[in-house]
């Protein structure tokens, strides 16, 4: 870790206020390797719960108790690392709606800073350890939305801002600050303050963002490590904006963020005539039977829609998705 970190800082020197943040196995980490992310700049944890009932973590492979994490989370303060990032899981296997209050409730006792509350997503056809999970014993897509509701009245009555679909904050933290402002962004991360137009993969599989377009590396560790010896860059396939992806893309992030696209930004940031924009407003509002809200100002998606943002920012998409082997959207 101390080499990474080394080489890190002497490709890129941390600016001041530079977020340096870290996802953290509980089962993994100790605290010979706390004290070297923090020596190293850490400003943010991140770590992955789940959910604390011992059946369904059995169920997933992921064994991780509450006394474990809480003992961690207790570490990563000790060591005056303020700003704590949780996740937690909806839609797992034998998930209720009483085992999902409990985690919610343990998960609140860490008081995070920001917390993802993510559906889970059953691709048995990808994850070989999910082909051993029985459809039989997933909740149903109405139940997954009560399981959502349920955590995501858990977290608003605590207190905690919700950040765009699947996201809430601390009124202080900085993802709320962004909400309120209007500068909040999305990209592979997830809910992000970073408006960089850059964003730069590192290692096996990642992607990075260019304003000319996506790269991504080898997936295999083995060709990735390879390019790399050979001082090569490790890029295998990409992706160059064309026509109008760049307006999609704004399209998308705006639905996902704001819950609503302002005709007049898109006009002036990516010279579109307004029929032409309108025209797509009104097709994908006739795709959902007129739930959606297009007004002069725009296109919106009102609350009682907005379970659907997922699948109204993908009809935005000019690409087909349809082979892409992807999990519910709900």
């Amino acid at each position: 870790m101390k080499r990474l970190i080394a080489a890190v800082r002497e490709t890129a020197e941390f600016a001041e206020g530079a977020e340096f943040s870290v996802e953290i196995d509980p089962n993994e980490i100790d605290a010979a390797r706390l004290d070297a992310l923090v020596e190293g700049g850490m400003t943010r944890a991140s770590i992955g719960v789940q959910d604390f009932d011992p059946a369904i973590q059995a169920a997933i492979g992921r064994e991780q108790g509450y006394a474990l994490t809480r003992r961690v989370v207790d570490m990563i303060r000790d060591r005056g690392v303020t700003s704590l990032n949780t996740d937690i899981l909806f839609g797992l296997p034998y998930q209720t709606r009483a085992r999902i209050t409990e985690t919610v409730q343990k998960l609140l006792s860490f008081a995070p800073d920001r917390v993802a509350l993510y559906g889970y997503a059953h691709v048995p056809w990808m994850a070989k350890r999910q082909q051993m999970i029985s459809s039989d014993v997933l909740p149903t897509p109405e139940e997954r939305l009560d399981l959502f509701e349920t955590a995501r009245k858990l977290f608003l009555w605590d207190g905690y801002a919700e950040i765009g679909i699947d996201h809430f904050a601390a009124p202080s933290d900085g993802l709320a600050l962004a909400a309120r402002t209007g500068r909040l962004r999305r990209n592979f991360q997830g809910y992000t303050a970073d408006g960089a137009e850059v964003l730069i993969g590192v290692g096996a599989s990642s992607i990075s963002r260019f304003p000319q377009g996506y790269a991504q590396n080898a997936p295999g560790t083995s060709a990735h490590v390879k390019a790399i010896c050979e001082n090569r860059f490790s890029t295998a396939r990409g992706h160059a904006f064309d026509g109008e992806d760049l307006m999609r893309s704004r399209l998308i992030e705006a639905l996902m963020c704001d819950f609503h696209i302002d005709a007049a930004e898109i006009e002036r940031d990516f010279d579109v005539p307004k029929m032409r924009l309108f025209e797509m407003f009104h097709a994908v509002d006739a795709q959902f039977d007129n739930l959606l809200e297009v007004t002069e100002d725009g296109l919106f998606i009102p609350e009682r829609a907005r379970p659907l943002t997922r699948m109204v920012a993908r009809s935005f998409d000019a690409y087909d998705l349809a082979k892409a082997g992807h999990s519910s959207a709900i």
